[in-house]
């Protein structure tokens, strides 16, 4: 019986996890198709064939400093939450960016440092502002 709950378990826990790798809750919409696909082709630096996710884990980070030879992104964004599906970070929130997790092989169009966030604030990536 154990191993039939431990099973169902995992079961679920995986379909959830499916479920959330790739949520399209209209904030496409109102996108540049340019910008849609940059985001949708953005890769981990540190694992290349998973995705750094998309405007739904995306948060404009603008100010990078760093401190004792880390690097930290201060979040920035000020854009409603909602229609991105998003969990509220607050602006002026500090993020720690592990160095594999830092992106410099892509221009960036959105002109604005965008650190990717899990719901749980792992960071997928943060690409810096600049480029086109």
């Amino acid at each position: 019986m154990r191993w039939i709950v431990l099973c169902l378990g995992i079961f679920g826990y995986l379909g959830a996890g499916a479920s959330m790798s790739a949520r399209d809750l209209g904030q496409w919409d109102a996108v540049d198709p340019a910008v849609k696909q940059w985001y949708q082709a953005l890769m981990q630096p540190d694992v290349p064939n998973a995705s750094c996710c998309g405007e739904a884990d995306a948060y404009w980070a603008d100010e990078v400093h760093v401190r004792d030879g880390k690097t930290y992104a201060i979040v920035t964004d000020d854009r409603p939450d909602e229609p991105r599906g998003r969990p509220h970070v607050e602006i002026g929130t500090e993020i720690e960016i592990p160095n594999n997790k830092l992106k410099w092989d892509r221009s960036n169009p959105t002109g604005h440092g965008i650190v990717f966030l899990s719901r749980a604030r792992y960071v997928f990536c943060y690409v810096q502002p600049g480029g086109v």
